[in-house]
């Protein structure tokens, strides 16, 4: 399910149109068409992203009076983060046993250095 979840996220996200409305909802809510006044696309096309980000549970639209509002769940930003930094502290800790071979050789390089004199 956390996969699935995430193959969602990730797609949503691959797109620049996407994030960037990502960017202009991490300062509040907005309408649709507030939205839509930054880019050079169509009300529906912008429709059509907004609901790739429903669809990935990145956005809730709400209803107020005739206007659609949309706001960001932090919620689904935190599961790609938390995925993320799983891979980190695997990159961290293959780099400190990577480091620690270097100190190693390096420390009989010096060694064969010495016997050679």
């Amino acid at each position: 399910m956390v996969v699935d979840a995430l193959d969602l996220i990730f797609a949503a996200l691959a797109d620049p149109t996407r994030r960037a409305m990502m960017e202009q909802l991490a300062r509040g809510p907005a309408s649709v068409h507030s939205l839509t006044e930054p880019f050079a696309i169509s009300q529906q096309m912008v429709s059509k992203h907004i609901a790739i980000l429903v669809r990935a549970r990145i956005v809730i639209k709400t209803k107020r009076g005739r206007e659609s509002i949309c706001s960001l769940r932090p919620e689904a930003i935190k599961s790609v983060s938390e995925w993320a930094i799983s891979y980190r502290q695997f990159w961290e800790q293959s780099f400190d046993k990577l480091a620690g071979v270097l100190d190693q050789m390096k420390k009989e390089e010096v060694q064969d250095g010495r016997k050679q004199r």
